[in-house]
């Protein structure tokens, strides 16, 4: 592989943001921090929301690799060093002035840098962190900056670029170690994670220190994240779950994505996948995920060994509930904070909307609807003062039916959108105009 010395700086943006699309592990929320004098750019909590691409997606960060040059050969992978692809890399200097110029003209708020293996991992590491270094202390860039950690580097160059990122991460890739074995030879579970539990100590520990100085440096100040692809290899959902749930308790992670897996490559070792990539699987996860993050559940009550996958026509909480019919209707003026989340229809707003309004007195359903409820779902599991808003027989297959005609209209658009193309920096100029069922524009 040889990298392409003599292209411009716009011909490697091209190249390397383009390279970078199918990374879905980035967000541009996790950490609130004023610009100051002397410096520029800042970070906001809520995230920014500038340009979408034209699968819907919102892009707030220049995201591009430093280089697509790789020693791994990963089957999965377009950077894979055994691809016939054109090769390049930028220089330090480079990132920040496309950095800079991009935030000057309003198109970004932030920078997401990952890269390829270029000659050994440390050789890259030092690379990015020279990058961040020179992006903080010569440019005095203050906004958001999501980083790759490179599996295999020296811990001290992790360290150090953790001191200069809001954001770390380190891709999982595949969830299990055979499965990395498969299409990832070059890589090890341990190589993975032992960065991983490195930056999670750290975070740790400055978070103390931070308590005693509040002066002191921050360390990963918005977290570490990591991304599983979805669908290249045999696991099933509930073995995913797992491996989600673990992170999140071992190693302290602000969120796992999950990427459907888009055949680049031409392997025999790749799945065949007839009908595009499993964006309605991953849909299903992302459910999953934030039912875990957020509503208490674990993943050995949605799924097991026995009911491995998800249910293709129902959400996952909405599946849960009606499996679990003997603890509904639950009563909105009486249950407690857990016992509401888990209602299909109410989230976590609405649930404390419903906690801090019926201090006043009981609610009926028309209030249930001003605060935000969803009653179309929430009806046949809840009672307002000891009745329902109709008479509904709490049977499985009764509630069932009814709930199909909304999520199958769901599962229909997430399958048939061909949403599967990733997003790219360039494109945002090309969204197609929506249409009705009958081609009839909107």
């Amino acid at each position: 592989m040889l990298i392409q010395e003599e292209l411009s700086v716009q011909e490697k943006l091209e190249i390397l943001s383009d390279a970078a699309k199918y990374d879905v592990a980035c967000t541009s929320s996790g950490v609130d921090r004023k610009g100051k004098a002397g410096t520029l750019g800042n970070a906001a909590a809520c995230g920014i929301c500038h340009s979408f691409s034209a699968d819907g997606r919102c892009i707030s960060l220049l995201k591009i690799l430093f280089t697509n040059q790789c020693i791994y050969d990963c089957k999965y992978c377009i950077n894979r060093c055994s691809n016939d692809v054109v090769r390049t890399a930028f220089t330090p200097e480079e990132v920040c002035q496309l950095t800079i110029q991009f935030y000057r003209r309003n198109y970004i708020e932030g920078l997401f840098l990952s890269s390829g293996i270029l000659h050994s991992a440390n050789y890259t590491m030092d690379l990015i962190y020279q990058t961040l270094k020179k992006l903080r202390e010569e440019y005095h860039f203050h906004g958001y900056i999501h980083v790759k950690a490179i599996p295999g580097a020296d811990p001290v160059l992790i360290e150090k670029t953790g001191f200069l990122a809001d954001r770390m991460s380190i891709n999982l890739e595949l969830p299990t170690a055979d499965g990395l074995k498969k299409l990832a030879p070059g890589k090890s579970r341990s190589k993975i994670l032992t960065p991983m539990k490195q930056i999670q100590k750290g975070i740790t520990a400055n978070r103390y220190e931070l308590m005693e100085y509040k002066k002191a440096p921050s360390f990963v100040p918005a977290g570490q994240s990591t991304q599983m692809i979805v669908g290249a290899t045999g696991e099933n959902d509930f073995q995913m779950m797992m491996v989600a749930e673990a992170l999140y308790q071992n190693y302290d992670l602000k969120r796992v994505f999950y990427s459907a897996f888009v055949p680049v490559n031409q392997d025999s070792s790749l799945p065949a996948l007839p009908g595009g990539p499993p964006l309605l699987r991953e849909h299903r996860l992302y459910q999953a995920d934030w039912l875990m993050r957020f509503y208490g559940f674990q993943a050995g009550e949605l799924l097991s060994e026995d009911r491995p996958n998800f249910n293709v026509f129902l959400d996952p909480k909405c599946d849960w509930a009606l499996r679990h019919l003997e603890i509904f209707p639950v009563e909105v003026n009486r249950a407690d904070y857990y016992t509401l989340l888990r209602v299909p229809g109410m989230g976590v707003k609405s649930v404390k909307r419903i906690i801090a309004a019926r201090r006043n007195g009981p609610l009926d359903f028309d209030a249930l609807k001003k605060i935000g409820v969803v009653l179309k779902r929430a009806l046949y599991f809840i009672t307002c003062s000891g009745r329902m808003m109709y008479p509904i027989k709490i049977e499985e297959d009764f509630i069932t039916s009814h709930l199909l005609g909304e999520e199958q209209k769901k599962v229909w658009d997430i399958g048939s959108s061909g949403t599967f193309r990733q997003l790219s920096l360039f494109d945002d100029m090309n969204v197609p105009a929506l249409t009705d069922l009958r081609g009839v524009r909107l």
